[in-house]
């Protein structure tokens, strides 16, 4: 479904008008295009006091093939860069007129103990945030409050979502914000999420907090299953992989499946058997495989576990879902219980079936959708909220015991995107759900999807129990 609005004030004489009359203007996205470069430009970074993770900074902007130049507030950056083979430069002040010099402003506040230290933090976005380019990329680095070792360092630490959050609502122009706290020990894990976050697959994905374990190998890992960054190929990091997706025959789930199969994956997609003409066609070009099978049938856990036969799976997500919204005085019995089953407790039953046959490998990912109505509630929608904040529970409750089995499990939660479900919304609250967030647009089913990519990534080990919102910085919920 198209944004007419976003289109006409991107026109040359939209955007006059929008200029002339006051109305605001939100930017075209850019997202990620295999024929484009996905990492190039300038990059500006800043410390705080003692930083942690400067070096492990280096390592990934020097691989991901950014230049770089240094704030004040990070001298011990220009030793660290040449070390790692990466051009760099020094921040001045007075670069700070020169509007669209940057790609990506990244600060690293690990090492902040005490609320006073939060002035390099200052110093550092007001010196640098003007000359940020269209649809640039804002990350703060820290540790996880509740690790800390002091309550004054953990309050420091804490502080930093606010900033995070904020930035991301003031800088406009498609510029996202995100925060990742990674935890000490865990400074290697870090690399794909960091990638993420400064890359146009997350151009949807702004006022995140994202936190990073570490992660300790079993006697039994192989060296295949290393996450190391030399061990990765960026490229196709899903080389090798299996993933099962949910409702996968259009919409969303069927933009999953493509960028599971982009980045290596044979994709098993499964969809109920009136859609198998639809989903064969989506599997198709993909060289994956359907599997036509209602979720909600008591019986279908165990035929999809014995379909994936003794190859097994890698990577789960549970996409499938319905809305049958009525407030829930005028609800019916029926239509509370099928959300309930489909949305939930089918992502259960499927999950035991494939855990307890051993189909799920471990060192598996398993990616759930939820939605920010799980979050923050819909009038109209006390089913589906129900069921969606039920997957926040799960992945919440389920992270610790499958981490004995080194296998993740996370959710996404989108706000408003652009599908034919959306597109049915009538038009006043449609656009009403489109502006109400910082990018002052509605998602699109790729943003969801590169999403899940990413958590599903085999350098996501130490992001587990997390829910990550995909919704622009939604104005309700975020």
């Amino acid at each position: 479904m198209k944004d007419s609005y976003l289109n006409f004030v991107n026109s040359p004489f939209g955007a006059r008008l929008a200029r002339s009359i006051g109305l605001p203007k939100p930017e075209v996205l850019r997202r990620y295009r295999a024929d484009r470069p996905e990492f190039e430009g300038l990059v500006a970074i800043g410390a705080g006091r003692a930083p942690h993770l400067l070096d492990a900074l280096a390592g990934v902007i020097a691989r991901s093939g950014f230049t770089s130049v240094a704030h004040e507030s990070a001298l011990g950056w220009i030793p660290l860069a040449a070390r790692h083979g990466l051009m760099t430069g020094r921040f001045e002040p007075a670069d700070s007129g020169s509007q669209g010099r940057l790609v990506a402003l990244l600060f690293d506040a690990s090492g902040i103990e005490d609320s006073g230290e939060l002035d390099s933090l200052f110093a550092f976005f007001h010196d640098t945030l003007r000359s940020l380019g269209k649809c640039g990329r804002i990350v703060v680095l820290g540790r996880p409050p509740q690790a800390c070792a002091t309550p004054r360092q953990w309050t420091a630490q804490r502080a930093l979502e606010g900033l995070t959050r904020s930035l991301g609502k003031e800088a406009r122009r498609g510029i996202t914000a995100n925060l990742m706290y990674v935890a000490q020990g865990a400074e290697d894990e870090a690399e794909a999420t960091l990638r993420f976050f400064l890359s146009p697959r997350s151009a949807y994905v702004s006022g995140q907090v994202v936190q990073i374990a570490g992660v300790t190998a079993s006697p039994q890992t192989t060296a295949t299953e290393s996450t190391t960054a030399t061990a990765i190929d960026w490229a196709q990091p899903l080389a090798g992989k299996r993933a099962v997706v949910t409702g996968a025959a259009r919409g969303i789930g069927a933009a999953i499946a493509a960028a599971l199969a982009a980045e290596g994956a044979h994709v098993i997609g499964v969809d109920i058997p009136s859609a198998s003409d639809a989903l064969e066609a989506t599997m198709r070009p993909l060289s994956g495989s359907a599997l036509a099978f209602d979720i909600a049938a008591p019986e279908t856990p165990a035929q999809i576990a014995a379909a994936l036969d003794e190859l097994g799976v890698d990577i789960v997500v549970h996409n499938a879902g319905i809305t049958k919204d009525k407030t829930i005085a005028r609800m019916t019995e029926a239509a509370w219980h099928s959300v309930i089953d489909i949305n939930l407790a089918a992502q259960e039953r499927l999950d035991d079936a494939l855990l307890a046959a051993g189909t799920l490998r471990d060192g598996g990912r398993i990616v759930c959708v939820s939605s920010i109505s799980g979050i923050a509630g819909n009038m109209g929608q006390t089913n589906y909220a129900t069921s969606k904040a039920g997957v926040i529970g799960r992945v919440q409750s389920m992270a610790a015991p499958l981490g004995e089995r080194r296998i993740t499990i996370n959710a996404v939660a989108p706000g408003f995107i652009e599908t034919q479900m959306t597109a049915k919304i009538p038009l006043a609250i449609r656009e009403a759900g489109r502006r109400m967030n910082s990018l002052s647009q509605g998602g699109q089913p790729v943003d969801v999807a590169q999403t899940i990519a990413w958590l599903a990534h085999p350098g996501c080990a130490g992001v587990t129990g997390q829910v990550v919102r995909v919704c622009g910085q939604s104005l309700i919920g975020a």
